[in-house]
């Protein structure tokens, strides 16, 4: 299968690039710069020049292809709502070259969109709404319902907050650099509140088998089911000799900024329902275990 994948020199999709061309697959990259596209060619993959601003070079891409990973978001945190109306677009504007071909488009989520209230455990059948979200990203599945009303073969992804492994950019390392910058390691309240992850070469295999699989339904990429705030503090204050100390809530948002109020949630997630559609099992080191490997150091 000829794939094209957006996002693909990122941290998540550059593990896809590689997990499909090692399946037999044909790869073909977005990328916006001569750097990204060289990084593409050393992998085996083709370089499509475009953007997520681009839609034309969007559409481009996914017409010649025989299927769409879309795994690119624009992560600028001070215009998130801005962005996630972008990724809308993105989703309508490839799923109008894919209607009624029965090629498959896997759209990438959250599977903080799988709770509809307090205390639940993320699940695969929740069908997220701007009414049960209550958050920005639903608009990416809200735009994977606007392609599928039209006939387009398209599949949810929900990755989980931490997607993990050596020369991750994401939340972990921020948590890293906000308790070297601040002189301790804190999780909020008594930090039993649970953080979903997965390894990004789980993930990324999983990919690969719903892109084979081609059902129309939403999957949970999870590895770790809930890994308690306070354990991921304790690791990295390990590593810093540093003190690990509690945070009330009013006190949080002056030492995580931005991140408080994603470090602060209770969002556990199952991943049941995928493993039952696919057989996908995740094989790679949890959480706590791949920060005590490959954050320091």
């Amino acid at each position: 299968m000829r794939v094209f994948v957006t996002g693909a020199t990122g941290f998540i999709g550059s593990a896809i690039v590689k997990e499909l061309i090692g399946a037999g697959h044909q790869v073909l990259g977005l990328t916006r710069s001569d750097t990204g596209a060289d990084a593409l060619k050393a992998a085996g993959a083709e370089a499509h020049h475009g953007t997520l601003e681009d839609l034309e070079s969007l559409k481009s891409g996914a017409a010649a292809c025989d299927g769409v990973i879309h795994c690119a978001f624009i992560h600028d945190f001070s215009k998130f709502q801005e962005s996630c109306a972008t990724d809308r677009l993105v989703i309508n504007a490839i799923g109008s070259v894919l209607e009624g071909s029965n090629r498959p488009l896997i759209v990438t989520s959250g599977t903080g969109m799988g709770i509809h209230s307090p205390g639940q455990v993320a699940s695969e059948d929740r069908v997220a709404t701007a009414e049960t979200a209550h958050h920005p990203r639903v608009a990416s599945e809200e735009g994977a319902a606007d392609v599928a009303a039209k006939g387009v073969n398209v599949s949810i992804m929900r990755l989980p907050p931490s997607v993990h492994d050596k020369n991750d950019h994401g939340f972990v390392p921020a948590l890293i650099g906000i308790a070297k910058a601040k002189g301790k390691s804190a999780y909020i309240a008594d930090g039993t509140n649970r953080w979903p992850a997965v390894h990004r070469l789980d993930a990324a295999h999983l990919y690969r088998l719903v892109l084979e699989k081609g059902e129309s339904k939403t999957y949970n990429a999870i590895g770790d089911f809930g890994v308690p705030t306070r354990e991921i503090a304790e690791v990295i204050g390990k590593h810093l000799n540093l003190p690990v100390v509690s945070l009330s809530a009013e006190e949080a948002g002056a030492h995580f900024g931005w991140l408080a109020g994603f470090f602060g949630s209770d969002v556990p997630a199952s991943a049941q329902l995928t493993e039952e559609r696919t057989g996908w099992k995740p094989t790679h080191l949890g959480l706590l275990a791949d920060i005590e490997t490959n954050y320091f150091g």
